[in-house]
């Protein structure tokens, strides 16, 4: 398998993460969509990284479709519970962590338009979804091991990515000091090798 990806996506890290944790052995391809020489649109019609080609060619996209793929086929591990109830918990603090991650990479690409172009209207939007979702975050964390409990698995990745892009993109917010127990969370996710591995290039 071939994994399409930016070293510095949320959402590849998230499949690289979770690929660790499961032992599943790829190769990886470095390719910014936001390159004129970029092949990305040639597996994913949308453009987007990561994308999984599978050794018949055939093409995932989309971070949530890949890793739901990778728990299914690889027993080692299950990241994803099979329980009705538990796996919707886990898949909406995974949306929630992707939505942080979204709204976060919004803010850096305005900033990245000549300033005379960027909306200060759009960017506050992002703000507010940003600093919502750490604060959600944090009273849905409350006092647990893990994001659902006692158990580490995909929603612990999802935000544990998020705090990462956070960390990479936007050093000068200072969610650890406001949220004392995600900065615990954060800290015992960074000692796991599966993030130390994927620690985003600065």
């Amino acid at each position: 398998m071939k994994l399409i990806l930016t070293l510095t996506s949320p959402f590849a890290r998230k499949v690289r993460i979770v690929m660790a944790e499961k032992k599943i052995e790829y190769e990886m391809v470095v390719d910014n969509p936001w390159e004129a020489t970029t092949h990305v649109p040639e597996s994913n019609p949308l453009g987007k990284v990561p994308v999984l080609v599978m050794d018949d060619g055939t093409t995932l996209f989309d971070s949530r479709v890949i890793v739901e793929y990778l728990d299914m086929v690889s027993p080692v591990h299950r990241l994803i519970p099979e329980s009705v109830r538990q796996r919707v918990q886990v898949r909406r603090w995974e949306a929630l962590a992707d939505g942080v991650s979204e709204a976060a990479a919004a803010i850096f690409l305005e900033n990245k338009r000549p300033e005379a172009q960027r909306s200060p209207e759009w960017i506050a939007l992002q703000q507010r979804a940003v600093d919502l979702g750490l604060k959600a975050f944090a009273e849905e964390l409350g006092d647990k091991t893990w994001c659902t409990g006692d158990a580490y698995n995909l929603s612990d990745i999802a935000v544990g990515c998020a705090f990462g892009y956070l960390d990479l993109r936007f050093p000068e917010i200072e969610w650890r000091r406001t949220y004392p127990t995600l900065a615990r969370l954060a800290d015992k996710l960074a000692h796991r090798q599966s993030f130390i591995d994927t620690k985003p290039p600065k």
